[in-house]
C-alpha cells in the first residue's frame, strides 16, 4: 500500500494543495518552514516513496530530514515578515524564483521569529551544506544582517538596515531608485502651485524610508525651500512595528493634532503610510485631496482601490527580480568581487489623493 502513495494522497490527508506537497516534497517554491516540515513528516509516516530521508523514529532526533539533493544547491530567503501579495517583493521573488530554477537552483524561504533573531540564531531549517547564497527582504536587524555577513555565504540584501557609516554592511545591495521620481512628484507640485511640502514616515526604519526623504529633501532644497519640522513626521514610538500597524496610526494622529498648520501635500515613505494618513485625516476631519494632498510610494494594490486613489510611485518588481538573479549569482561565481549597490527604476503615477 505504502509504494502506491501519491503526492495527492499526502495533500489530501493534510488538508492542502497537491502544489504545495510537491514543493516541499521536490524542495522547490516559496513555502514557510513548517509547512514544508509538516509535509514531509507525513510523507515519511505515509511511506512516500520519490523522498530520500532517514528513518527518525528511535533515533532520538526530533523533526524530520530534508530531502536529499543531487546536482543542485539551494538559494535561501531569509524575511522578518510575511510577504503578501500586496509587497512589492511578492511579484519580484516570483521572477526571481523562476529565474534560478532555470540555471538548477532550488529555493527556499525562512521566515524568522522574533526569538531567531533577538539571539541572532539561524532558523533550524536552514541548511548550510547545501546553501549556495542567501537573500535577505524585509530584513533590518542591524546586528542579525552582520551576522549574516560573517557567515562566507554570498549575501544579497533587497532594501536593508539604515546605513552605519561605522560598520557598513559587506554585502551586495538591491534596491528600487528612492530618490528621482519623489524629486519629479516635488517639481511638478511647485510647478502647480503647492509649495508647502511636508514628509511622513519613520527614517530610522530602513534605507529605502531614509533615502525617500533626504529625496524630498534634496528636491526642496534645490528648489530654494525649507522643509520646516512641523511638516515632517520622521519618527516614531519606541518598539512600534509600522506601518499598518493601530500603534503607528495614533502615532501619527498624535502628531498631526500637534501641528498648527498642515502642508499642502504630504510624502509618505509608502503607501501604507500613506493609507495610515489617510485613516488619521478621515478621523480628524482632514479631507483629501480637498484639504490636503498625499503622494505614497511603492504602487500597492491598495493604492488602486482606496478612496481617493493614491498617487504613488511603482517599484518595477520583474526587474528587481532579474537584477537579484544576476547579483547573487555573480557573487556565488567570483566572491571577491567589491560588494555593490545597485538601484532599479522606477515610474510616478498620478491619481485622485492630487486631484488627477
Amino acid at each position: 500500500m505504502a509504494d502506491r502513495v501519491t503526492i495527492q494522497d499526502i495533500a489530501d490527508e493534510l488538508g492542502v494543495s497537491r502544489n504545495t506537497v510537491s514543493k516541499a516534497i521536490n524542495n522547490t517554491g516559496i513555502l514557510a518552514d513548517a509547512t514544508r516540515e509538516r509535509v514531509l513528516k507525513k510523507a515519511i509516516e505515509m511511506g512516500y516513496k520519490q523522498i530520500s530521508y532517514d528513518n527518525i523514529y528511535g533515533s532520538g532526533r526530533t523533526g524530520t530530514s530534508l530531502p536529499s539533493e543531487t546536482n543542485k544547491r539551494e538559494i535561501s530567503l531569509f524575511t522578518s515578515n510575511s510577504i503578501g501579495s500586496s509587497h512589492f517583493a511578492s511579484t519580484m521573488l516570483d521572477k526571481f524564483q523562476r529565474e534560478l530554477s532555470g540555471m538548477g537552483h532550488s529555493f527556499t524561504m525562512h521566515r524568522l521569529r522574533e526569538h531567531e533573531i533577538e539571539s541572532l540564531s539561524l532558523p533550524s531549517f536552514y541548511n548550510e551544506k547545501r546553501t549556495a547564497g542567501i537573500i535577505c527582504v524585509e530584513m533590518f536587524n542591524k546586528d542579525y544582517c552582520h551576522m549574516l555577513c560573517g557567515l562566507d555565504v554570498p549575501t544579497l540584501f533587497v532594501d536593508s538596515p539604515v546605513a552605519d557609516f561605522d560598520r557598513p554592511l559587506k554585502s551586495d545591495c538591491l534596491y528600487m531608485d528612492n530618490q528621482t521620481d519623489i524629486g519629479c512628484f516635488v517639481h511638478e507640485m511647485i510647478r502647480r502651485g503647492k509649495k508647502r511640502i511636508g514628509f511622513i514616515g519613520d527614517i530610522s526604519h530602513c534605507q529605502s524610508f531614509y533615502e525617500r526623504f533626504l529625496g524630498y529633501r534634496n528636491a526642496m532644497y534645490l528648489s530654494g525651500l525649507s522643509c520646516p519640522s512641523d511638516y515632517c513626521i520622521t519618527e516614531n514610538r519606541r518598539n512600534t512595528r509600522i506601518p499598518g500597524y493601530e500603534p503607528y496610526r495614533e502615532y501619527i494622529k498624535e502628531e498631526i493634532q500637534k501641528r498648527r498648520e498642515l502642508p499642502d501635500v504630504f510624502i509618505c515613505a509608502n503607501d501604507f503610510v500613506a493609507l495610515d494618513t489617510m485613516q488619521v485625516f478621515k478621523e480628524l476631519g482632514i479631507r483629501v485631496p480637498e484639504d490636503v494632498w498625499l503622494c505614497g510610494f511603492d504602487d500597492s494594490p491598495e493604492s488602486r482601490v482606496t478612496s481617493p486613489t493614491l498617487t504613488t510611485i511603482h517599484i518595477h518588481s520583474q526587474i528587481m527580480g532579474l537584477s537579484a538573479v544576476h547579483l547573487l549569482m555573480s557573487r556565488i561565481k567570483e566572491p571577491t568581487l567589491n560588494f555593490r549597490r545597485i538601484y532599479t527604476e522606477t515610474s510616478l503615477i498620478y491619481r485622485e489623493s492630487t486631484e488627477d
